[in-house]
């Protein structure tokens, strides 16, 4: 195994993707999505670095071909998991998820299946773009939990009358309730929106792949 920087930042990313999980574990809200925001954030720019590095020092190594994509996804199913868990389940989010989830499981049971073979079948650019769309995503639905807390801190206390008050303008809005509101609504369906797309080019990607695997699945006659 050859230890190089892109290696390095790979496995970076892989000890970085239970951490975001563990955040929640050890900090209390708004602290934990915070904290889970900016390693997530900070890890999935290491995503893009490692692949330049790699390429531009002529670094690329089988350690490194096979951390990646474990990490990638990791990373994904993982956060997924968090923001899920920590909301409503609402179906608009479960389901994208499970396609994203299913479809990483699915891709992976196949890679392993067909061994070297899966070598062959290159990494298009729309399965880039999939997981980057994926990443970003996720990083706005972690932002949604920010700005729900701290709305959530700010009206402690309030009764119903008073937080109308203040956010149809008839009592000064201090605190910042409306950019808080603005922030959580605003991230909530933005994230949503990325999420569904996410999960449609990765059940594009998915039966792509699928696809292009069956001639190697097929029975010798």
């Amino acid at each position: 195994m050859k230890w190089n920087l892109p290696n390095i930042l790979t496995l970076a990313r892989l000890i970085a993707a239970p951490m975001v999980a563990v955040m929640f574990l050890y900090f209390t809200r708004p602290y934990a999505d915070w904290f889970a925001l900016i390693l997530f954030v900070s890890a999935a720019v290491t995503d893009w670095f490692d692949g330049y590095l790699a390429r531009a020092w002529k670094q690329e190594t089988k350690l490194g071909a096979m951390l990646d994509p474990i990490a990638d996804k990791a990373m994904v199913v993982i956060a997924l998991m968090v923001i899920i868990g920590f909301s409503s389940w609402s179906p608009w989010l479960v389901l994208p998820a499970t396609v994203i989830l299913f479809r990483e499981v699915f891709v992976s049971g196949l890679r392993e299946y067909l061994g070297d073979v899966a070598g062959t079948l290159k990494v298009t650019q729309l399965a880039k773009w999939k997981t980057t769309l994926q990443m970003i995503a996720i990083a706005v639905l972690f932002s949604q939990g920010v700005f729900e807390h701290y709305l959530g801190m700010s009206v402690f206390g309030m009764d119903d009358a008073m937080i109308s008050a203040i956010l149809d303008g008839r009592e000064e809005d201090v605190l910042g309730l409306w950019w808080k509101l603005a922030g959580m609504n605003w991230a909530g369906q933005a994230g949503l929106w990325l999420l569904w797309l996410a999960a449609t080019l990765t059940a594009i990607t998915g039966v792509d792949y699928f696809m292009k695997a069956l001639p190697h699945l097929k029975e010798p006659r």
